[in-house]
């Protein structure tokens, strides 16, 4: 049953391990400028439009993309290095990180050509940000079911209706969204969607700011009236999109970041306990270290698979599910571990500040990328268990 999962012990090649000095030199430098502070992943303003030109000066965005549309040839493996080492960083990915990880790809795959040498190229400069259009009100996590509608006119398509849980849209210059073009058959409930490329500066667009318990504004629901998309951003087969959406959703849902957003507490942490940690402390760490461990070879592992052109959905699918479990826990564990810290042999204030961050970020996590619940059902039919 469980024959059809691989998880090939992928081992990262002496190139990625030069790049990875490159990226940390680059974020060093970065740092000392006061781009941004490593330690402070609750900063208010994580848009940094300037950071991301110099991320794209440096080759760093559309790194496995063909050169003629502005990318670099790349492996998928060096581009593994680079999102790990701006995520444990904490550094300000915001506006270029969606449009790099999936929409680029996505493009490259369906969009007309005269899009593709438009779009790409200012992607990989660093000039665009995407937000993805999937999640609907009432409809949960099923993408399936979402209603908005996408009407058929001169020209074009007009769109009505709304999403949410919609990252980054209220900076976003474009989404990638699925709207639904005709109705869902007996045969096939994921019929009849199809996907588009959304200028978010259309007139009849507004974007509706959905505040967390930490403070921030990261997810927003978004409302079309009457939005005009022309015919040729339809992307890919109308009616066809649920193949493409969940094609796409293996670059979302495999990578570093669906392990490492509360990453910062274990490290502050391990500076908490000091060299010389009881064995309570050690032992504690070890087990997390040793599961991080694990989880980063599984990620890794899907990255080769992207690499060799492989749709790995349902193992993507297994490292959110794993990840997001982990990271929601790691603050609970850390605040455990942390109740036997010497405070006045360690920074024991900053240890609580960002656990307490930690803690209040943590059940966001289950929405971005897909709930625990749905990518259940996923792995499960990969499975064939259902």
């Amino acid at each position: 049953m469980t024959a059809a999962l691989r998880f090939d012990p992928i081992r990262l090649p002496p190139v990625c391990e030069e790049l990875r000095k490159e990226v940390r030199a680059f974020l060093a430098e970065e740092i000392a400028a006061g781009t941004f502070d490593p330690n402070k992943p609750q900063r208010e303003d994580s848009d940094a439009p300037e950071f991301s030109r110099r991320v794209g000066e440096r080759g760093w965005l559309g790194m496995t993309w063909p050169k003629q549309y502005g990318g670099h040839e790349r492996t998928f493996l060096e581009r593994y290095v680079v999102t790990e080492e701006m995520r444990v960083a904490n550094a300000p990915t915001r506006r270029f990180f969606v449009a790099d990880r999936q929409s680029g790809p996505v493009l490259l795959k369906y969009a007309p050509e005269h899009i593709k040498m438009d779009i790409l190229p200012r992607i990989c400069r660093g000039e665009l940000c995407f937000a993805i259009g999937m999640s609907e009100p009432n409809s949960g996590s099923d993408l399936f079911a979402a209603k908005t509608k996408a009407t058929k006119t001169d020209g074009g398509y007009l769109i009505n209706g709304s999403k949410i849980w919609t990252t980054s849209a209220h900076i976003a210059d474009y989404m990638i969204a699925i709207f639904r073009t005709s109705p869902p058959t007996k045969e096939n409930r994921r019929h009849g969607l199809t996907q588009f490329l959304v200028n978010m500066k259309s007139p009849g667009i507004k974007v509706n700011p959905i505040a967390q318990i930490t403070g921030q504004y990261e997810f927003n629901e978004v409302v079309f009236t009457d939005v005009f998309v022309p015919d040729d951003h339809l992307l890919g087969e109308v009616d066809g999109a649920w193949k493409q959406a969940t094609s796409e959703l293996a670059y979302e849902r495999s990578g570093p970041e669906r392990f490492l957003e509360t990453y910062y507490v274990l490290t502050e942490l391990v500076r908490a306990l000091g060299p010389d940690p009881d064995t309570r402390g050690a032992e504690g760490v070890g087990r997390l270290v040793a599961q991080l461990h694990t989880m980063r070879r599984m990620s890794v592992s899907v990255a080769g698979m992207l690499q060799a052109g492989k749709e790995p959905v349902v193992e993507a699918s297994i490292v959110k599910d794993i990840g997001t479990i982990w990271e929601q826990q790691l603050p609970h564990r850390v605040r455990e571990l942390a109740a036997f810290v010497d405070g006045e042999a360690s920074n024991h204030a900053t240890l609580d500040e960002l656990t307490a961050f930690a803690t209040k970020l943590a059940p966001k996590l289950t929405i971005q990328g897909g709930t625990t619940e749905v990518l259940r059902g996923i792995i499960a039919r990969g499975l064939g268990l259902r």
